[in-house]
């Protein structure tokens, strides 16, 4: 056992500000460290010390583990939490961080190299009989054996990058024809990505759900689920809108995926907070994907429904202590929605709008919780990813939930840039998302651009009623005028047809 009386968190924006806080609670002091493009972001002024530890790139600042470990020492730092990205998930780090006497708030360096490895993954939880995809077992760089292996497992099949994530040095091949230039993009994206351009082919699952299940292990062997998140709204790989818990798994289901993701974390004998990732069919056969070593972006949903709070778990974790409870002591409460409000036009293939927020006001009530990290007036930065806020709503089921979000969305002003509220509205109104019958295609099959472009004669009847409350006011000041239009209109509205 190890008190932890100070923490540095090795990360900006709404997850540093969300780890902050419940430090806070805990009553452990916090160090924040930031680059010059940070000096005044919120996290920074939230601290109780605050450092910068260089230039506005992430490789001047946020990934200068060197850096980040002496900041630790000079200020009697106790453990560093990474928070997900940038040194998350790097084994060096982590060792660095536990050589320099310093708590690391995570798994083992092992344990982040074993399952940062698709292949090693693989092949660790094999002994488990995790249900895996069918593909190769190890990297294949010959292209003429590659293409006869990926005959045996039948078209379409998927090129991976045994380091990758995100989409990168990822190729869908549909035939036999395109495979060997497939092959060598694939190589080639995963080497300029991550260094590595080793390579593995999976049989291509062309319309599954990505489900995920979080995991919680101690440093006494004890290992639980939080149950499972739904994450196939998404685009580029990335997701955007994510659920606690999924509108599709039944009881049996649910148990199952559980205990082979506790399954999965045994393999690497886990510490502290992850997340296990699976692909699910449409026939609801589920395969092992990946594990996330580290606090996932949609956390917020299981906490939601478990009312865990999975920081302090982690830095009790980190502390040495036992989980407080057991997996039969967990039950699923309510429905949660989380909605990634990026800096990004929906309209434009989801490219990032970086600019102003000359408008910024959060939505309330209850069952609303907005993690974030900006205030209005601020600069959306454009070194680093463009999530501006996570948006979560709370309801006794899943339709209580949707309609909180609707309203959130509906209440959430922001202005100066374009992003991703519109597309929320227009996804949780869909009936494919309402039935619950929607996959990891759901953009491709029913999102288009043109959905969000406002017609000339959309909102009139907006228009008509407002320029009414002006004749009816006309002996008011013009300010009533404008408050009676701004009013009127929705903010999203407003910001596109700024």
């Amino acid at each position: 056992m190890r008190k932890i009386n100070k923490i540095l968190v090795a990360n900006r924006g709404e997850i540093a500000l969300r780890v902050m806080r419940t430090a806070k609670e805990m009553g452990i002091k916090t160090v924040a460290v930031y680059s010059e493009a940070d000096r005044n972001a919120l996290h920074v002024r939230f601290a109780d010390e605050a450092v910068c530890v260089g230039g506005p790139k992430s490789n001047e600042s946020y990934l200068r583990g060197d850096v980040i470990i002496q900041v630790c020492k000079d200020l009697g730092v106790d453990a560093i939490h990474p928070g997900y990205g940038f040194l998350s998930e790097n084994a060096g780090f982590a060792k660095a961080v536990q050589e320099a006497g310093l708590i690391f708030i995570g798994p083992s360096p092992e344990a982040i190299d074993l399952m940062g490895s698709k292949l090693a993954a693989k092949a660790a939880v094999a002994k488990y009989n995790i249900p895996m995809v069918p593909g190769t077992e190890s990297a294949i760089t010959d292209v003429e054996e590659a293409k006869q292996i990926a005959q045996q497992v039948g078209f379409p099949i998927l090129i991976k990058a045994s380091a990758g994530g995100g989409g990168k040095g990822m190729r869908v091949v549909e035939d036999v024809a395109s495979f060997e230039e497939q092959m060598k993009l694939a190589v080639s994206e995963a080497t300029s990505a991550f260094g590595d351009g080793s390579v593995f082919i999976e049989k291509y699952i062309g319309s599954p759900r990505h489900i995920e299940i979080q995991v919680l292990g101690d440093t006494h062997g004890n290992i639980v689920h939080l149950f499972e998140r739904e994450c196939s709204i998404q685009r580029r790989h990335q997701k955007v809108i994510e659920e606690a818990p999924s509108s599709v798994l039944t009881p049996a289901l649910r148990e199952e995926m559980g205990r082979n993701a506790v399954n999965v974390a045994k393999a690497c004998d886990y510490v502290g907070a992850g997340t296990v990732e699976f692909l699910l069919d449409e026939n609801m056969n589920f395969y092992f994907l990946e594990m996330n070593t580290r606090l996932q972006v949609e956390h917020p949903v299981t906490e939601q429904i478990t009312g865990l709070d999975l920081v302090k778990e982690q830095i009790l974790i980190a502390e040495g202590n036992p989980l407080s409870f057991k997996q039969e002591d967990l039950e699923i409460y309510g429905h949660a929605l989380e909605l990634r409000v990026y800096a990004e036009d929906p309209a434009n293939n989801f490219l990032p709008d970086i600019g102003k927020l000359e408008t910024y006001k959060r939505p309330q009530g209850l069952g609303v919780r907005v993690d974030d990290g900006f205030e209005q007036g601020m600069e959306i930065p454009i070194y680093y990813d463009p999530m501006i806020a996570k948006l979560v709503t709370f309801g006794k089921d899943r339709q209580e939930a949707i309609d909180k979000m609707l309203r959130a969305i509906e209440e959430y002003q922001i202005t100066g840039i374009e992003t991703t509220l519109p597309f929320g509205s227009y996804v949780l109104q869909h009936e494919a998302f309402v039935s619950g019958n929607f996959d990891t295609k759901f953009i491709e099959r029913h999102f288009s651009p043109d959905v969000l472009q406002r017609t000339p004669d959309e909102g009139a009847d907006e228009i008509a009623v407002a320029l009414a409350a002006m004749l009816m006011n006309k002996q008011k000041p013009a300010t009533s005028e404008a408050t009676a239009l701004s009013e009127t209109a929705s903010s999203w509205r407003r910001n596109r047809t700024r």
